[in-house]
């Protein structure tokens, strides 16, 4: 482990309560809190693979948050139209909020707007290596990751993105975001845990859906079991329905991972097929955190895996004190960002942003818990396990509180 594990304390109160979260992410800190509460549009934990609007407008004028030495690009499409904009700007906000709770922050924020497209985040990226950025934060979308990383690369910087879509990870670019694969493994992980050995699935045939499948696969096998019975849907799902249902007797779970409107119907076309759902354990995703979810008959007592929620609550709250509205449930991930860099430049010298640093395998502790970034880019996370009930959910399986050595 490299630099301290626990954080410096404070006084009492509001104040000290954020500063200890922002510090919480220092090298190998403890867990803090983890999040998940729904929000409403781009807030919820939608499908993450759906493409950006077009932009309203010419980009923003570039801004500048904090006035520290080290300097630290954040790339978000804040000129673009629909939710993608309204998420950059709440992105914009949270990524503030933690300058403004890290105490003495050495850091200053080049704010960047790529307007949505990877020519925007090409150029922003320039801009930001260019005004001396030693590590940069952004973009949110898939197509502009590779643009920024190509920039970056040739000034040996380092890009922490925000998208959701493995693929663009890689060498330098590393991605802190809700990562599908990370749900699937862990709730077929704490499936197996409780004695559940046969496994059906019926998925979305589309980018998620593919996701999903690789990472449920590997890790039924990993764990000893079997799937009984796999199928993929587009449009219509009465043929693949009445597949899967057919199959359940010999199924001790089945997985479901859509988003919440899809998740349900795809639900009631099993119920439709004959399947009683009532009689197997249903796993699901991140994803399902949607009101639709918690309110079907269907979907009740379903178990799915995703951040604890009392974090997001938690920042949530200190958000609306001070902006006055509800973040996107995507903010944390510019507000542990941002507390990220501003821990690693207080602790880690010239060495802050290095590979090394950022894979350490004991990992950080944020918003949305515990995390890790893997040597390809990708992530780990610590997730809970939640139960659908009426008018919400309830955790089953807490998040861990360190990862193993791995």
């Amino acid at each position: 482990m490299v630099g301290p594990r626990h954080p410096s304390s404070h006084g009492p109160g509001p104040q000290g309560v954020a500063r200890r979260t922002a510090l919480g992410l220092i090298l190998g800190a403890p867990l803090l809190s983890a999040c998940s509460n729904v929000q409403q549009g781009f807030g919820q934990l939608s499908n993450p693979f759906e493409q950006p609007t077009a932009p309203a407008g010419p980009p923003q004028q570039p801004a500048v948050a904090g006035n520290g030495q080290v300097k630290v690009g954040l790339i978000l499409p804040l000129s673009a139209s629909g939710n993608a904009g309204v998420a950059a700007q709440s992105m914009k906000s949270a990524a503030e909020m933690a300058l403004a709770e890290f105490q003495n922050p050495n850091i200053q924020l080049l704010i960047k707007d790529d307007a949505g497209s990877p020519q925007g985040a090409q150029q922003s990226a320039q801009q930001a290596c260019d005004e001396g950025a030693e590590i940069i934060l952004g973009p949110l979308f898939a197509g502009s990751v590779p643009a920024t990383a190509q920039v970056a690369r040739t000034r040996n910087v380092s890009v922490i993105a925000f998208s959701t879509d493995s693929s663009v990870a890689g060498r330098g670019v590393y991605l802190l975001s809700f990562l599908p694969e990370s749900d699937a493994t862990r709730i077929v992980d704490y499936s197996a845990s409780v004695g559940k050995r046969s496994f059906a699935a019926l998925l979305p045939d589309n980018a998620y859906g593919t996701v999903v499948e690789g990472a449920f696969k590997t890790a039924v096998t990993r764990r000893g079991g079997r799937i009984v019975a796999f199928e993929k849907y587009s449009g219509d799902r009465t043929m693949p329905a009445r597949a899967v249902a057919q199959a359940l007797g010999g199924a001790d779970a089945l997985l479901l991972a859509d988003d919440g409107d899809s998740v349900v119907a795809t639900a009631d076309a099993l119920t439709a097929a004959g399947a009683n759902l009532r009689n197997i354990q249903l796993l699901g995703t991140g994803l399902w955190d949607h009101p639709r979810v918690y309110n079907s008959a269907s979907m009740q007592g379903g178990v799915y895996a995703a951040p604890d929620p009392s974090g997001f609550r938690a920042f949530a709250g200190r958000y609306r004190t001070r902006f006055g509205g509800d973040p996107v449930r995507t903010a944390t991930l510019a507000y542990d960002a941002v507390a990220l860099v501003a821990a690693l430049a207080r602790t880690q010298g010239a060495q802050r942003f290095a590979p090394d640093v950022l894979t350490n395998s004991s990992g950080f502790a944020g918003i949305d818990g515990l995390f890790r970034f893997r040597s390809d880019g990708t992530n780990e996370r610590g997730l809970a396990v939640m139960r659908v009930g009426t008018g919400g959910a309830q955790a089953v399986a807490g998040a861990p509180k360190s990862f193993s050595a791995t």
